[in-house]
């Protein structure tokens, strides 16, 4: 259980603001030259892949049955899986709009 609530926080801490943030169209300064003009996609394709942690973690802490936190992993892997596939889209998309 250790486990699932460390991640869970991590990625609250790391990924949720990150993406939240590029959603709203709000980009870091740091990451400005690096990102494109529109960043929103990236930003829905991190909170895709935030959206993985609580999938996993939330039925375990809940001690929810088992068939339950099997659905819950086989619904975040497809979430997984889609965000990655998106993300590649993205980002590859990015690289031929800018130089």
């Amino acid at each position: 259980m250790v486990w699932q609530l460390t991640g869970l926080a991590f990625f609250s801490l790391t990924l949720l603001p990150l993406g939240a943030a590029l959603v709203a169209g709000h980009v870091p300064d740091r990451l400005r030259h690096r990102l494109p003009a529109d960043a929103r996609p990236l930003g829905w394709a991190l909170l895709s892949l935030y959206a993985v942690a609580p999938l996993n973690a939330l039925p375990r802490l809940c001690q929810a049955p088992p068939s339950i936190t099997l659905a819950a992993t086989a619904i975040a892997a497809v979430v997984a899986v889609a965000g990655s596939t998106y993300l590649a889209f993205t980002t590859g998309r990015a690289r031929k709009v800018a130089p």
